[in-house]
């Protein structure tokens, strides 16, 4: 897999700190794998919406990639209460191509971006760094130096 200048947190440049939500454990596994390549951390996993909250509120990410249709509770049900708990929350929603309504549906609760899948490591790069940016953090690249695009 293609290695990615590391994106990092803008306070201490420690990487950043995604959680994985999604009901396939090969999608998961396949997620980590990007996020390792961009210098994330993955800091919690959940295959269901109900278990996305808890672990939320018990690892506080950087990031969330939320799958939509999952069992128990879906993706969006499942952003509108994060935010409502954790209105900084900063949530990029994956979505298989037809879900169109999905993701408006997801935007309008409160996530702040989406990704078709099959995901493609250079479109999860470019999404995760505008997310980062959009709230004031600073993607760090390479050793200390800092990016601002």
């Amino acid at each position: 897999m293609k290695q990615f200048e590391a994106l990092t947190r803008k306070q201490g440049s420690e990487p950043v700190r995604y959680l994985i939500v999604d009901d396939s454990v090969f999608a998961r596994k396949s997620l980590a794998k990007m996020i390792e390549s961009f210098g994330g951390q993955v800091i919690g996993e959940a295959g269901d919406g109900c278990t996305a909250i808890t672990e939320y509120s018990r690892t506080n990410p950087d990031i969330v990639l939320m799958d939509i249709t999952m069992p128990q509770m879906e993706g969006i049900e499942a952003v509108e209460r994060i935010v409502q708990q954790h209105p900084d929350a900063r949530i990029v929603m994956v979505s298989s191509v037809g879900y169109q309504d999905n993701i408006l549906a997801a935007l309008q609760k409160g996530a702040r971006h989406f990704v078709q899948k099959p995901v493609k490591p250079d479109a999860l790069y470019e999404i995760i760094r505008y997310v980062l940016n959009d709230d004031g953090v600073t993607a760090t690249v390479g050793a200390g130096e800092e990016k601002s695009r």
